[in-house]
């Protein structure tokens, strides 16, 4: 019987998975980035000459290619490592406290990735493809920053809006320094490091994701 791939093998799923996993996380970091111009509270105008940038730049629209080839990878690999973990999980053992050696959230890891899922569904038709696929935009009818200031308008999505960002807080809190031990990345030097690092960012960053919501329905940036 011959062996299987390197991307079909459990251990190459699993580094493919770190891969991916780091991959999505520098998305979040330079998405993040980009949204944040709204801070500077000047109508949108230096937001949406970041948006408008990352529009029309023919290296981010490849990537933005890259960036779903990943999301879907990353799905995929996630589904097929939780279906392989439960085919060779053994039965007929008494039940183990599973909560005695791991976290409520890396166990449901892939409850909080489908709800990440939905928002990223309902985010996209919100913003991606209005800006994409309609001239709303580009005819100039609209801005990015006015398009947002309308989408949260609405309590109930401002209210989605935040309670996502808390699964993706909590699925960070497991998949950052999850993906570096997948990649073998561990040592007593560095680990802590990346577990603090990990922390910070799951904190920070759907902190900042859930605040711009907030305060664009309380009028804070007009």
């Amino acid at each position: 019987m011959s062996k299987p791939g390197f991307a079909s093998s459990s251990i190459g799923k699993k580094i493919l998975m770190g891969i991916t996993g780091l991959f999505l996380i520098t998305f979040l970091l330079v998405h993040c980035f980009i949204n944040s111009l709204i801070f500077f509270n000047d109508g949108g105008e230096t937001f949406n000459k970041g948006a408008e940038f990352m529009g029309t730049n023919w290296l981010i629209r490849t990537m933005e290619i890259v960036l779903f080839i990943g999301i879907f990878a990353h799905i995929f690999l996630a589904l097929k490592l939780t279906i392989d973990n439960r085919k060779a999980r053994p039965t007929g053992y008494a039940v183990v406290n599973g909560g005695a050696n791991s976290t409520w959230y890396s166990r449901w890891m892939g409850l909080l990735g489908t709800l990440i899922l939905m928002f990223l569904i309902i985010h996209l038709k919100h913003f991606w493809v209005v800006s994409r696929f309609t001239d709303h935009i580009t005819s100039g009818e609209e801005t990015i920053f006015q398009e947002m200031m309308e989408v949260f308008e609405n309590p109930l999505i401002v209210a989605i809006y935040c309670a996502s960002m808390i699964s993706l807080a909590y699925h960070l809190l497991h998949g950052f320094q999850s993906a570096f031990q997948s990649l073998g990345l561990n040592h007593k030097k560095y680990t802590p490091i990346i577990k603090t690092t990990g922390v910070a960012f799951a904190i920070l960053i759907p902190l900042i994701f859930a605040s711009m919501p907030l305060v664009m329905h309380f009028g804070i940036i007009k």
